[in-house]
């Protein structure tokens, strides 16, 4: 627990440099973060959103997501160097100095909070601020380390993409984006605690508290399945608020069913005893709110 990367880094090409500091910005969470801002922006227009605006708002949700994913790899570089999923990171590799990381997590964060401001409005900056303070500050240095329900509340900070959407194209909030804030925030553990299980070794060799090393696979199964049917459930509270029409309804329904069954399968499985294919949920959960995502921006330009 007590390795540190170094403050020298390897000499690297300019090629390599630039790929360490992308990896800094974990862009695969990136990709999630964004296909659940811009879909919203389409709801909240009741249609077509103005494309300077979804490109501002996707720029400015680029660099806010990196600057919290920066600091989180700064923060976490003594556990990340002992972990499989993680040890090749950019400052444990020593492709980036921690200095140097940290300086790049606050221009991000600068810079991505006084461009919401110039190309949006004082609410979705203060939005993106206040998503980078809560992954940075109450999850990854107050959870994460202390509880197993790191990941429940500390969720939340991945929740704000669809108060940021909405806000940038309404200035304002309303209940829809609320009901979708609740959507991602119960969607979140289903979604990373199968992960934990794959992974359960590592966090119980770092004393991170993630579910899936401090319970058994059962109890982890039986929670999986609670929060996805609460996620489903959630996912029909936006049909009367939003006046969703049939493709999100139908959509809602399907997508929903199919990700109760690989939840189901999952916990039917360590039931048995095997404890392979977490993976599978993993991976389910995360198309599952892909295409309902989608949904929620193809509706509002359909006529029925």
């Amino acid at each position: 627990m007590s390795t540190i990367a170094p403050e020298t880094s390897k000499p690297t090409g300019l090629g390599r440099r630039v790929r360490a500091y992308v990896a800094l910005t974990k862009p695969r969470v990136l990709e999630l973060l964004l296909v659940s801002t811009v879909p919203v922006m389409f709801l909240a227009a009741n249609g077509l959103p103005d494309l300077w605006l979804v490109l501002a708002t996707v720029i400015g949700g680029s660099l806010s997501a990196g600057s919290a994913a920066a600091f989180n790899m700064y923060i976490d570089r003594d556990i990340d160097a002992h972990m499989q999923r993680t040890e090749n990171r950019p400052i444990v590799t020593g492709e980036i100095t921690p200095r140097n990381a940290l300086i790049f997590a606050w221009t991000l964060a600068i810079v991505s909070t006084i461009w919401f401001l110039l190309t949006t409005n004082l609410l979705t900056a203060s939005l993106s601020a206040g998503a980078i303070f809560f992954y940075v500050v109450i999850y990854t240095m107050i959870l994460k380390r202390r509880t197993e329900q790191n990941i429940v509340w500390g969720g939340i900070a991945g929740c704000f993409p669809v108060l940021i959407g909405w806000a940038a194209v309404a200035n304002s909030l309303d209940w829809a984006p609320f009901i979708l804030f609740l959507l991602v925030f119960l969607w979140t553990p289903p979604h990373y605690w199968p992960l934990s299980i794959k992974y359960a070794a590592d966090y119980a060799n770092t004393d991170v508290p993630m579910l899936g090393a401090t319970r058994s696979g059962v109890q982890v199964g039986l929670q999986i399945i609670l929060y996805a049917w609460a996620t489903v459930a959630c996912s029909l509270l936006l049909i009367p608020v939003a006046d969703m029409g049939l493709l999100y309804i139908a959509s809602a329904l399907v997508l929903g069913g199919w990700f109760l069954y690989e939840s189901h399968r999952l916990y039917n499985r360590t039931v048995k005893g095997l404890v392979a294919g977490p993976m599978r949920v993993f991976h389910a959960s995360i198309t599952y709110l892909t295409l309902l995502f989608v949904t929620v921006a193809v509706d509002p330009l359909l006529p029925f």
